[in-house]
Formats: C-alpha cells, sequence, structure tokens
C-alpha cells in the first residue's frame, strides 16, 4: 500500500530547523580554494618556471641536471603540482617524460591530480590519469579528486575519474561522499549522473544524516523527487533520532496522510523504488530561502 506525505510550508513556522540539526552544507573539511598562493622567496628556479608555464625553460633546468625534477619548495609542492594547478598540460607532459613522481603529496596531502581536478584543469588531469594517477588519494580533509571534480561541477571530469576506478562511495572528515556534497551543491544534473553510476541513495555523513535528510533541510526542491525515484530508505534517522519527514517537519512543512490541500494546485509527486510517494506541495510563496 502506498504511503503520502503532502508538505506544505505552515506561514507561522519559522524557517530555520531545530537547533539539535546541524545546518545542511555546512562543512569545515569542504572542498574549497582552488590553485596555490605563491609567494617567489618559497619557490626554487624550476618551480618558477613550471608555474608560469616557460616550457623552454623547464627544458633547460632540466638538462642542467643541477635540478632534480621531484624537487620540492617549502610546502612540499612539486614542479608538476604547480603545472597542474595552473594549467600547463605541456610542461606536465614534459614532466613525466623526464619520470617525475605522478602520485607525491603537498603539504595538505594533495596530489598533483587532485590540484589539476580542483582547478578544473580537465587537460592535465587526463594526462596524469592516462599515467596511473591514484584517483582515490585523500587530502587532509579526506577530499579526493572526485570530491573536488563534485563541486568543480564538471561531470566529465567525474566521468574520467570512474573511468579510472575512483571510488565512488569514498567519504570526507564529514562524512560527506561525492553524492552528499553534490546535494550540498544544490546540483540536480550532478546528483542525477552519480545515482545513475550506482552512487548509495542511502549513504549517510558523520551526523548520519542521508541524502534525503540533507536535500529537505532547506526546502524540498527537484532534488527531493529525484532521490524519491530511488530506493530510499525514510525509516533512516539522523544521530538526534530525527527522520527525513521530520527534517522537513522542523523546516515548516506540515505531513499529511492526506493527496493535496483543497484550492492548491496539484502538488509535485515522485514515487520511488519502495513504493512511497511523497507529494511536495509548497504552497502559497513565501520569504523561503534559498542556500547557495
Amino acid at each position: 500500500m502506498k504511503k503520502l506525505f503532502t508538505f506544505w510550508r505552515r506561514k507561522d513556522q519559522p524557517h530555520s530547523p531545530s537547533s539539535h540539526l546541524p545546518v545542511g552544507g555546512a562543512s569545515t573539511h569542504h572542498p574549497t580554494q582552488p590553485g596555490y598562493n605563491l609567494r617567489d622567496k618559497d619557490l626554487k628556479k624550476l618551480h618558477k618556471a613550471a608555474s608560469v608555464g616557460d616550457l623552454e625553460k623547464v627544458k633547460e633546468y632540466l638538462q642542467l641536471k643541477k635540478h632534480d625534477v621531484n624537487i620540492r619548495d617549502r610546502k612540499y609542492r612539486t614542479p608538476l603540482h604547480l603545472a597542474c594547478a595552473n594549467g600547463y598540460s605541456n610542461i606536465v607532459s614534459l614532466l613525466i617524460e623526464k619520470k617525475c613522481k605522478i602520485n607525491v603529496c603537498d603539504s595538505e596531502k594533495r596530489s598533483p591530480l587532485t590540484k589539476a581536478v580542483q582547478c578544473a584543469n580537465e587537460d592535465c588531469a587526463t594526462i596524469l590519469l592516462s599515467h596511473g594517477a591514484d584517483p582515490n588519494r585523500a587530502d587532509l580533509d579526506g577530499n579526493t579528486a572526485l570530491h573536488y571534480a563534485v563541486c568543480g561541477q564538471s561531470i566529465s571530469l567525474v566521468e574520467k575519474l570512474l573511468e579510472h576506478k575512483a571510488n565512488l562511495e569514498d567519504q570526507n572528515k564529514d562524512g560527506y561522499t561525492p553524492l552528499l556534497l553534490a546535494i550540498t551543491e544544490n546540483n540536480a544534473k550532478m546528483v542525477e549522473y552519480l545515482l545513475k553510476r550506482g552512487a548509495d541513495v542511502n549513504a549517510s555523513d558523520k551526523n548520519q544524516r542521508t541524502a534525503l535528510m540533507i536535500a529537505v533541510n532547506d526546502e524540498p526542491t527537484n532534488l527531493v523527487s529525484l532521490l524519491l525515484q530511488q530506493e530510499v530508505d525514510l525509516s533512516c534517522q539522523d544521530i538526534y533520532g530525527f527522520t527525513a519527514e521530520e527534517y522537513a517537519s522542523f523546516n515548516g512543512f506540515t505531513s499529511s496522510s492526506q493527496g493535496e490541500r483543497p484550492g492548491t494546485d496539484p502538488p509535485l509527486t515522485a514515487l520511488s523504488g519502495n513504493q512511497h510517494a511523497w507529494h511536495l506541495d509548497l504552497g502559497p510563496p513565501t520569504s523561503r530561502t534559498v542556500r547557495k
């Protein structure tokens, strides 16, 4: 038997959730800060040439054999890190030809591949992957290249990483899988793609919040409809014992077993694989806040 839920916002209900509930999207380990903040005094000659894309200088320094292709600066970055962060694929190819280390990490445990993806330099990432770069190496915050690709909203980069065995269920230190990050970014296309590639719709973060809880935390959107087409487990509870239905209630949406409210437009209906249906009706426009 199908169970029906109808949600509409009560006019007298404040938007913010219970004070016991963490705010969706707020994360101290969310992938951020692309690129490097470079200072000349931190860089060797080879680093400087690689960071500005001076191919001839890079060749010259490597031919002198006084400059190690894997030389580190004060923050443990190699020339390959800097070339990847700045998108110089020709220098990336040269450094690999000179047998540089590909999976070496900087002081934040980020590999050249992570920097290439973080800075949306797909050509550099493609070269690295074709030469055996590890897509599952995590940085200090537990983010892998796939986390950064999802936050960068590049489906083509996500696809390439998955083709090279990136783990779709890796969690960062907040417990976010790539799917949960896509939910916090409110990126429906990315969410749909990850689900098609087999992402676990019931995966939860360190507070045991599922994708559905995070999606409904601010207000029901098309993400909720998308998630409900999957095999969602509506009985899941967060660390405080709240379900997704209660998240909706905390955010000013009443639940009812009725099909729809009289005098309103037909609600948005989505049927999940476990034969539960939620009818989402936002009702008249209110001062709803949309998260970035």
